[in-house]
């Protein structure tokens, strides 16, 4: 009994031995760089950790253990690298790993291939020109596939203009296809380095910040990344208008606590596949275990989290077991460099790599059988938000990019404006903003109020921000210098002091091009704030004035005309002719009563609507006549209706009514608010009235142009002023001060946004509140509230006065000097008619005197003759008795 249990104990013995024999090893060699403050790298830490795993998980190697060579070398020593890697080849390794740099990859590289070694990369290296690298492999995807997905990002955001900024020349390799970009879409790249040797990038920055660069790529390790964050945030560019994005797989591994309520747009891509649980438990034990580690130097990273470079070392590793297991009756032998001899297993050992796949932590790994490189990964496209990183998008280097969630740039960050307090800037102008009346001392928002205050109190109930109201510093709204600076609250907006600016500012062309306008919540046009013409004092010939001085004279021509024609037809027409001797039909005697006298009395009388003795028989005098009577109905009607108007309503001399009079003479002196929207547009029209009246204005710079309103109304009031303003203004102002009027019409239409910087995600949002106040009628009540006014009664309730002397006193004396002809007409008649008659009796008596004589000379006997002459005589005298004795 004893003896078989001695040899069933041989046995067992015997069977453990034969087992153990069976167990094969397989030895992997790693070369590591080593830094002063970190002796031991990351790359390192996951190397071991993935063949501790692999050894623990029988399931992927049950018969091999897997073990390691490792050898540190310092950074950039690519002698020591070779001598390094020839020491593991004589040991006998199956593959190489490492080491990082350029330099010293090279190096071991062409050992490897020599040698027909396996040289697994997990870092990024620019490929060989002649492609003589057969027995390399790298994990890390593919320089130009990268490039090609930045590519995807920027013509997905639509970005214009953007800026690079690399940290060394390899940055440049990594960004190619983005660098021939513009040649093909017409995007603008603007290309900046980072300080060589410094980590200080803020002068960097600060001119970025100045040249207005939003849309920027960072080509940098995590490293300088973290510290850039800092900086950015120092600088003050950590806002909504930026848009950051990091070529870096490791920005999701980055401590982004401080950053996410920022606003700032902030994206990358990352290589880890964060959602699956097999990954999530592999980056837990790791978490696990650094946590366990000694601190390591602070670099940015949260505690325990896995970066792109240990996963894809993770990978790599188990892909070298992937492909042993596919591997039969392989030997690793030692190898000598100086001798030349290959490994006769590598090119078979090489060829298994390849074709080997692996589910791993940053994908699904494929290799290019060609060159080794891996051409086919998917990548997340991950953003910044509230609550962390956030998967939007992928990426595949077939299939280009595809986003998961729909991104809308109005929801990235305007969608949480509850959380967010904006700087409001704007300028005092009444009735938009004013200061507050009150007994109390008031403190921020509470100081002001106005249409502007009752707008942005509104918008914000709608979008739910807070805000803090600032006055503009220098007083202006904003314009451009000769060498295309702008100052005022344009300027506030490009510098990204404020974020909106609520006030009345213009939406111009050349402010368009520098900040973004909400749609307008008021529309206006230019015109001519004027002191109100004084009236003028009625003449007493105003009765004059309901007909110009050329239709008296057109009226006075036709009645004289009519007169003439009436005349002439008169006597032509033979139904106007009569016998004034109506007992004697015989008589050959005929009268007509239009005579030129009387045809002209005719013609006033019906001018005067007044009738006349004298009436036309005849057709043709009657269709004259009635012709004239239409047109004196006409005329006493137009002349009447007019006289009421002219005779009640005070008449004013205004001595401008247009923009053309004002560029017409030079005596009234007219400008406008200096840098504001108006002098912009003089200064910019095309127009030959406006270009004429920019020069009037801009050769009297110290005078034309004034510094704010009020101080143009005063101007306006006390000297002989016209002020060129927004007609909003002016109709605030009219209804509060009576001296002052609108001249004119608009010159121009524009309206009145809110301004948002350029680039900015509120600007939508605001539209969208202000067209809703708009339908809701709330724009129209704020502006009824601010602009109504007493109004002036004088104007407003003027009542029809009473007819004074000093309005119809003329007619008075039209009147008067009409009794005074008519007495003078009629003296003349009577001195004419007079003399006339004594003349006939001079003649009557003549003759009687002779007729005498001559009866006489009959009667008597005398035989002595007399002449004719003494006849005359006798009659003379005899008839100058007579008449004398009568």
């Amino acid at each position: 009994m004893e003896r078989r249990k001695r040899l069933f104990l041989l046995l067992f013995f015997v069977m453990a031995k034969l087992n153990l024999g069976e167990q094969q090893v397989l030895r992997i060699g790693g070369i590591f760089e080593t830094r002063e403050n970190e002796p031991v790298s990351v790359d390192e830490l996951a190397f071991k950790f993935a063949v501790t795993s692999i050894n623990r998980n029988r399931t992927l190697m049950p018969n091999t253990t897997l073990t390691y060579d490792i050898q540190r070398v310092n950074l950039f020593d690519s002698f020591e690298a070779s001598r390094r890697v020839c020491d593991q080849l004589a040991l006998g390794v199956a593959a190489v790993f490492g080491p990082a740099h350029s330099s010293s990859v090279s190096a071991v590289q062409s050992i490897c291939n020599a040698l027909e070694v396996p040289h697994i990369q997990t870092r990024w290296k620019h490929p060989s020109v002649d492609n003589k690298d057969t027995f390399f492999i790298n994990l890390y995807p593919e320089h130009t596939s990268i490039s090609r997905a930045i590519l995807d990002v920027v013509t997905y955001y639509k970005w214009k203009s953007i800026t690079v900024v690399y940290e060394d020349s390899t940055g440049l390799m990594r960004m190619q296809e983005l660098i021939k970009a513009p040649s093909r879409n017409g995007m603008k790249v603007r290309i900046r380095q980072l300080p060589l040797g410094s980590s200080d990038a803020r002068p960097l920055l600060k001119e970025m910040k100045k040249e207005q660069e939003f849309y920027v790529i960072f080509d940098c390790s995590y490293q300088m990344a973290s510290e850039l964050l800092k900086q950015l945030m120092s600088m003050g560019m950590m806002t909504e208008y930026y848009h950051f994005f990091f070529t870096t797989l490791d920005l999701f591994a980055l401590d982004l606590e401080p950053y996410r309520y920022s606003g700032v747009n902030m994206t990358a891509f990352r290589l880890l596949k964060l959602d699956n649980t097999y990954v999530a438990s592999v980056i837990q034990k790791w978490s696990m275990e650094r946590q366990l580690a000694p601190p390591r130097p602070e670099s940015g990273l949260m505690i325990g989290m896995m970066t792109t470079a240990a996963a894809l070392m993770y990978d790599a590793v188990f892909m070298v077991a992937v492909a042993s297991q596919r591997a039969s009756q392989m030997t690793v032998s030692s190898l000598q460099c100086h001798r030349h001899k290959p490994w006769r297993y590598g090119p078979r050992f090489m060829n298994l790599f390849k074709e080997a796949q692996w589910d791993g932590l940053t994908g699904r790994i494929v290799l290019n059988k060609t060159d080794g490189l891996r051409k086919d990964f998917d990548l997340d496209l991950i953003s910044l938000k509230e609550d962390g990183t956030a998967k939007i998008g992928v990426w595949n280097s077939y299939t280009g990019l595809k986003l998961t969630e729909k991104q809308d740039n109005s929801n990235n960050v305007t969608d949480s404006l509850a959380n967010r307090t904006l700087i409001v800037t704007t300028i005092l102008e009444n009735p938009y903003v004013m200061y507050k009346k009150s007994d109390k001392v008031l403190y921020g928002n509470d100081r002001f109020e106005g249409y502007c205050l009752d707008l942005l109190k509104e918008l914000s109930n709608i979008l739910g921000f807070n805000y803090e109201v600032k006055l503009v510093s220098d007083g202006k709204y904003g314009a451009q210098n000769d060498r295309g600076e702008w100052n005022g609250m344009v300027r506030e907006l490009i510098d990204h002091i404020a974020d909106l600016a609520v006030a009345p500012l213009t939406i111009t062309y050349v402010r368009e091009k520098v900040i973004d306008f909400s749609k307008p919540f008021m529309t206006l046009g230019i015109s001519i704030l004027y002191r109100k013409p004084n009236g003028t004092n009625p003449g007493v010939f105003s009765f004059l004035n309901p007909l110009t001085p050329d239709i008296w004279m057109y009226v006075l021509l036709a009645c004289l005309g009519v007169s003439c024609v009436l005349f002439v037809i008169a006597r032509f027409t033979p139904y106007e002719w009569y016998n004034p001797h109506a007992c004697n039909p015989s008589s050959d005697v005929m009268e007509n009563n239009f005579t030129l006298l009387n045809s002209l009395w005719f013609g006033v009388a019906a001018l005067m609507r007044q009738g006349s003795e004298l009436m036309p028989k005849a057709l043709s005098t009657r269709i004259v006549g009635g012709i004239w009577w239409f047109f004196t109905l006409i005329i006493i009607s137009s002349y009447t209706a007019n006289l009421a108007a002219f005779l009640t309503v005070e008449r004013m001399d205004a001595p401008i009514d247009s923009a053309d009079d004002l560029a017409k003479q030079t005596r009234i002196e007219y400008g406008a608010v200096r840098d504001g929207s108006t002098m912009t547009f003089f200064k910019k029209s095309k127009i030959s009235t406006y270009e004429k009246m920019w020069t009037f204005m801009s050769s009297r710079k110290n005078t034309a142009l004034v510094k704010n309103t009020r101080e143009g109304i005063t101007r306006v009031l006390t000297t002989d002023y016209a002020l060129l303003m927004e007609s909003t203004s002016i109709e605030y102002i009219t209804q509060r001060n009576c001296n002052l009027t609108q001249v004119g019409g608009l010159i121009d239409s524009k309206g009145y946004g809110v301004g948002t910087p350029i680039g900015s995600p509120y600007r939508d949002k605001v539209t969208i509140a202000i067209l809703q106040l708009q339908e809701e009628g709330k724009l129209h009540m704020m502006k009824e509230k601010w602009w109504r006014g007493n109004g002036c009664p004088e104007e407003d309730k003027k009542e029809a006065n009473a007819l004074g002397v000093e309005n119809i006193g003329g007619i008075f004396i039209v009147l008067a000097a009409g009794l005074v002809l008519s007495v003078f007409v009629a003296i003349g008649e009577f001195i004419y008619k007079a003399r006339k008659n004594s003349d006939i009796e001079e003649a009557f008596c003549f003759f009687y005197g002779v007729q005498s004589r001559q009866l006489q000379r009959r009667d008597s006997t005398s035989s002595t003759g007399t002449s004719l002459s003494t006849d005359l005589e006798s009659g003379r005298l005899l008839g100058d008795d007579i008449c004398s004795s009568r």
